[in-house]
């Protein structure tokens, strides 16, 4: 029989209480979920994150909770624990008025392996993208300052070599261990990794030296404790940075899509075609519009 349990009657998880030395590690990754509602007559999304667990609280987690012993054997014990009201947050993100594109981006499907060679990008992928009207509004309303301008962490404002910094909307702020920073370019024109030639490289330099000074100016993050780079395909089409803390694995975030900055600025001054001649590897979702004409082009 399971038993609810509060307080010192839990002595043997409470004792360790008493001899508390440091956190030895803290998996900083959130488990979101993700769902598609109709909210006044149009669809949205909404996503569900746990919010991640903080060193500053987590002796008032242990010791304000609720315990249920759910299993027992020889040095192992299994709880579920209810935490005070306060420390247990959701993370709630709404996107609304949302397109199937939207919604199609969080269903789970199968993943299929693309191996996108630079005809292919002229044939299929370039013009997929500019039959998409995915908007960017968001994106223009960040750079003009009509929106969000209180999150801006530093800005560089010349037309060329120019971005904003600010915190990814999934990273709550609450701690490092899970940071994450976009920085978003100001010029326009630059959609993917595959646009990029040696005329960017000024472009890319100062992103990477001054996104890095200023998180460390912000949050006291060294530079090699952090990974920046961009993903192939974006998620938007329009050239974007991201900074984050280097152990945390971004929920979502598929590994295969990563080109760290560094390499991009090296690969740029090895061959200047580099990014436009070579062959990139992209994960696709079953059914997705750029899956479809993949499928219908080459037989996925």
């Amino acid at each position: 029989m399971k038993q609810i349990v509060a307080g010192r009657a839990v002595t043997d998880l409470l004792f360790t209480l008493q001899k508390y030395k440091a956190v030895v590690s803290i998996e900083a990754e959130t488990v979101p979920t993700y769902h598609h509602h109709q909210i006044r007559d149009q669809d949205g999304v909404v996503v569900l994150e746990k919010t991640a667990f903080r060193e500053n609280t987590l002796v008032e987690m242990l010791t304000g909770s609720r315990l249920k012993v759910e299993m027992k054997n020889n040095i192992y014990t299994t709880y579920r624990l209810q935490p005070p009201p306060h420390l247990n947050e959701i993370k709630t993100t709404l996107m609304c008025p949302a397109t199937m594109k939207h919604v199609k981006k969080y269903e789970r499907r199968e993943i299929f392996l693309v191996e996108e060679t630079k005809e292919d990008y002229q044939s299929i992928t370039l013009p997929y993208i500019q039959t998409q009207r995915l908007s960017l509004q968001w994106v223009q309303n960040i750079l003009k300052k009509k929106a969000e301008a209180e999150r801006i962490v530093c800005e560089d404002p010349d037309a060329k070599v120019g971005f904003v910094l600010l915190p990814d909307i999934k990273w709550d702020q609450k701690q490092r261990d899970d940071l994450h920073l976009i920085a978003i370019v100001h010029r326009r024109g630059i959609k993917s990794l595959r646009d990029l030639t040696p005329e960017h490289l000024p472009l890319l330099q100062n992103i990477y030296l001054k996104g890095k000074e200023a998180i460390l100016e912000h949050y006291g993050l060294p530079g090699i404790w952090l990974s920046v780079y961009l993903h192939y395909q974006p998620s938007y089409y329009h050239l974007h940075v991201h900074f984050t803390a280097m152990d945390y694995e971004v929920p979502g975030c598929d590994l295969n899509r990563i080109h760290y900055l560094t390499d991009v600025i090296q690969n740029l001054q090895s061959y200047p075609q580099f990014y436009k001649s070579r062959t990139l590897s992209f994960p696709v979702k079953k059914f997705d519009g750029l899956y479809c004409k993949y499928k219908q082009a080459k037989g996925l």
